[in-house]
C-alpha cells in the first residue's frame, strides 16, 4: 500500500510548495504596493496629477480608470511604478509635478521608501509582541569551554563593538557575529562605565553543510517586556536591519560578498516559501512568523535600496531635486530624463541577470555566482 500512496504524497508536497510560492509573489506584490502607494498618497494630497499607478510591469493584465487616474495589474512581478504629470519633464498641464515647490516633490520622492520602513517597523512589533521577552546586549552567563570567558569577558559586559561595527542592540549583535571570522575577532565592551577592547578573539565553531560557522559561546540578559520596551526594540530592531542593508550592499561593492549573495523577486519568493515550508514542521505559526520575518527583510531592503543614488531609482531623483534646491533652477529635463532612461535600462539589464540567477539557483543550488 505504502508505493500507492507515495505519489499522493509527492503531490501534495509540490503542491504546497507551488502555493508557498504563489503566497510569496502576492506578498512581494504587496510590499511594492506599500512602495508605490506611498508616492500616490503624497502626490494626491500634494495636488500633483496621477496619470497611472501599476503594480508590475511589462504588457498590462487588468486596469481600470477611475477619476484622472488609471491603475492597473502587469505582467511580471519585479516592481511597479506611479506615473505623474509632468515627472520626467516639462508640462503645462494642472496638477504636474514640475510645477510644485522642491519640498513637496522630495516628499513625493522618499515617501515610498520611508512606507516600507514604516511598514517594517510594524511587522517588527508584531514579531515582538509574541515573545515573552526580548534580548539585550549585556553578558548573563557563559557556555562551558566559553573561548569569549577564556579571553576575559565577564558577565554584566556589554557589547559595544564587534569588529569595528558598532552594537546598539542584539539585533546587531547576532549580524555582528553571524559575519565575523571565529578566527579572529575583535570585541569591545563597557564595563563598569569603562570601554575595554579584546584583540584576535578565538571562537569556538560548528560545522554546518561543510562550512565552519561561529559557535556563540554566552547567554544575554533578558529585556522585560511592556509597551515601552516593545516600541523602543522594534525601532532599534529595524534600525538596525536598515544598517545590515547598508553594510551588506557595502560588502558587495568590495567583494566582501558575492553575486551569489544577491537575490531579485523570484529569490524573494523563494526564500520565503522555504522558510514557510520549514515553518510548516513545527506548526502553522511559525510558518507565518517566519513569512512576516522575511517581509520584513524584504520591505526594509526595498525602501534602503530605492534611496541609493542611483538614475532612475528615487534616490537618484532625489539627487536632481536636492540640486535644484541648491542651484535655485532645475536641471535642463532633457538631460535629467536621458540620465534616468539610461539608469532604467541598466536596471532592468541587471534584474534580467538576477531574475535569471534566482531561477538557476532554484534548480542547480547555485547563482550565475557560483
Amino acid at each position: 500500500m505504502l508505493w500507492r500512496t507515495w505519489p499522493a504524497i509527492n503531490e501534495v508536497v509540490l503542491i504546497t510548495q507551488a502555493l508557498l510560492i504563489v503566497i510569496a509573489v502576492l506578498l512581494f506584490g504587496f510590499i511594492i504596493f506599500i512602495h508605490e502607494f506611498g508616492h500616490f498618497m503624497t502626490a494626491k494630497l500634494s495636488g500633483i496629477r496621477v496619470n497611472e499607478f501599476a503594480i508590475g510591469m511589462g504588457p498590462t493584465i487588468l486596469h481600470f480608470t477611475k477619476g484622472e487616474t488609471k491603475y492597473a495589474l502587469r505582467l511580471f512581478p519585479i516592481g511597479g511604478f506611479c506615473a505623474m504629470e509632468g515627472e520626467d519633464g516639462e508640462s503645462a498641464e494642472e496638477g504636474a509635478f514640475n510645477t510644485k515647490p522642491v519640498w513637496k516633490r522630495i516628499l513625493v520622492v522618499v515617501m515610498g521608501a520611508v512606507m516600507n520602513i514604516i511598514f517594517g517597523l510594524i511587522l517588527m512589533m508584531i514579531l515582538l509582541g509574541q515573545q515573552q521577552a526580548f534580548s539585550s546586549t549585556t553578558v548573563a552567563a557563559f557556555t562551558e569551554n566559553s573561548a569569549t570567558q577564556a579571553a576575559g569577558l565577564k558577565t554584566g559586559d556589554v557589547f559595544t563593538s564587534i569588529d569595528g561595527y558598532k552594537i546598539n542592540g542584539s539585533r546587531d549583535l547576532e549580524f555582528a557575529l553571524s559575519t565575523a571570522n571565529p578566527a579572529s575577532v575583535d570585541l569591545e565592551v563597557l564595563r563598569g562605565g569603562k570601554e575595554l577592547s579584546f584583540e584576535n578573539v578565538k571562537f569556538n565553531t560548528r560545522t554546518i553543510n561543510g562550512k565552519n560557522i561561529l559557535s556563540i559561546d554566552f547567554y544575554v540578559e533578558p529585556i522585560s517586556k511592556n509597551v515601552g520596551t516593545l516600541v523602543i526594540q522594534s525601532v532599534r530592531d529595524t534600525v538596525s536591519t536598515v544598517r545590515m542593508i547598508w553594510y551588506s550592499l557595502v560588502g558587495l561593492a568590495t567583494g566582501k560578498f558575492g553575486f551569489n549573495d544577491v537575490a531579485g523577486p523570484v529569490g524573494a519568493a523563494s526564500a520565503i516559501g522555504e522558510a514557510a515550508s520549514i515553518g510548516l514542521q513545527q506548526n502553522f505559526m511559525a510558518a507565518l512568523n517566519n513569512i512576516l520575518m522575511m517581509m520584513m527583510i524584504i520591505t526594509v531592503n526595498l525602501g534602503v535600496v530605492n534611496l541609493l543614488p542611483l538614475p532612475a531609482l528615487d534616490g537618484g531623483r532625489l539627487v536632481f531635486l536636492i540640486l535644484e534646491g541648491i542651484r535655485r533652477k532645475p536641471i535642463d529635463p532633457k538631460y535629467e530624463g536621458w540620465v534616468h532612461a539610461a539608469g532604467f535600462f541598466v536596471l532592468i539589464g541587471f534584474m534580467v541577470i538576477i531574475t535569471f540567477s534566482d531561477i538557476l539557483r532554484l534548480f542547480t543550488g547555485k547563482g550565475l555566482g557560483g
